[in-house]
């Protein structure tokens, strides 16, 4: 019996010492996360510091950074203009009939891509009264919610995730914020923007969306070096031809076309992924007028998977 009970209590003995070198270990892991993600934000900040320097281009070295401790920091440099502006989009030029078309564009069916849409316009404009597949004050109460729609701009995009539909486009398009953006200065730019949403804008084929990217990024594909050949308007020509030749849209539908398209919007994202060990911390700055008088539009955290 006692050589038993001596048994008994090596086993509770040796139970209690694991337990308490799994708790210890957890401890230091937590310490040791909570360091490295205090360097990674910290990181992520002198990578922002140095993407808001208006001296700073693109493929500067600077931009990509390790630190003597092992921390780093990777910035990208974007325009604002890449992204469509949903509020120019809606209350500007009153051109719902753009966000359908990229509602469709990602899988979403004719007839629902409308309805959302009119309800878009309705959460924005200054009126009570209901678009024809929309949805005003009386259908948001029947669900539970008072005050709403705004009836004002998008303040953020997550103001968006409000409007009834987008529930089904969030299911069909999870990404969907990173066509969107409230800070820019109107259309999207062709100087920055990807050829398929170049494609929705103008209405044209994607291969001549295809060919006016490369004109932009010039001969080594890469738009942010010295090559590149951006437009400086929309009437100016490269290589003999204008945007809209280029684009192939047609005369009598440039009217349309024009409004949606910019070049050269002046406001930039700055994206800064800090890195400690295996912690990744990122921050995001939205800055307008980067390279006189910058102004501060936005500023976002998060953790990095």
């Amino acid at each position: 019996m006692a050589l038993i009970a001596v048994l008994w209590l090596i086993v509770v003995l040796t139970f209690a010492a694991v337990t308490a070198i799994q708790l210890l270990s957890f401890e230091l892991d937590v310490a040791d996360s909570q360091i490295n993600g205090f360097r990674a934000r910290q990181a992520a900040e002198m990578g922002i510091a140095v993407g808001a320097n208006p001296v700073v281009k693109r493929d500067d070295p600077l931009l990509h950074l390790a630190g003597e401790d092992g921390a780093r920091y990777d910035v990208d440099l974007r325009s604002e203009g890449e992204r469509f502006n949903i509020n120019s989009m809606l209350l500007n030029s009153g051109d719902k009939n753009l966000l359908k078309q990229i509602f469709i564009y990602w899988g979403i069916d004719e007839d629902i891509a409308q309805e959302i849409a009119d309800a878009m316009l309705d959460w924005v404009d200054p009126n009570d009264e209901e678009q024809l597949n929309g949805a005003e004050k009386e259908y948001y109460e029947e669900i539970g919610r008072i005050n709403q729609p705004f009836n004002r701009p998008f303040y953020s995009l997550d103001e968006i995730r409000l409007v009834r539909g987008m529930e089904l486009v969030e299911q069909v398009r999870p990404d969907w914020r990173d066509w969107f953006t409230i800070w820019s200065a109107g259309g999207i730019d062709i100087n920055e923007a990807t050829a398929e949403k170049i494609s929705i804008a103008a209405e044209c084929n994607l291969d001549d969306a295809n060919t006016l990217v490369e004109i932009v990024r010039g001969p080594d594909g890469i738009r942010g070096t010295e090559d590149d050949a951006p437009f400086q308007n929309l009437n100016s020509g490269q290589n003999g031809a204008t945007v809209f030749e280029i684009l192939r849209v047609p005369e009598f539908y440039a009217p349309v076309v024009t409004p949606r398209l910019a070049v050269n919007d002046g406001t930039v994202r700055i994206e800064s992924v800090g890195q400690a060990g295996a912690t990744k911390r990122k921050i995001v700055l939205v800055v307008r007028n980067r390279g006189g008088r910058p102004a501060i539009l936005e500023k976002t955290e998060e953790i990095v998977p």
